[in-house]
């Protein structure tokens, strides 16, 4: 089943720091948002598989914004 991690805040891609075909776990730090010089982790929601990343750095990102899509066995 895809799954979809969104942005839990406005801002801008800092960073992803996981690779399409990573194993991921859930709680674990998937992407950095740049919000006002602050920058903020993006866990997980879920265990599973890196399909597709839809952010890269530097897109700006409203709350609710797909980011990566995980591939989860759920």
């Amino acid at each position: 089943m895809e799954k979809s991690i969104n942005a839990i805040m406005p801002g801008l891609c800092a960073r992803v720091v996981v690779a399409e075909g990573d194993k991921i776990s859930k709680s674990q730090e998937i992407a950095v948002i740049n919000c006002m010089k602050t920058e903020i982790s993006v866990p997980s929601e879920y265990n599973g598989v890196v399909k597709k990343i839809i952010s890269k750095e530097w897109d700006e990102l409203q709350v609710g914004d797909p980011m990566i899509i995980i591939e989860t066995a759920e």
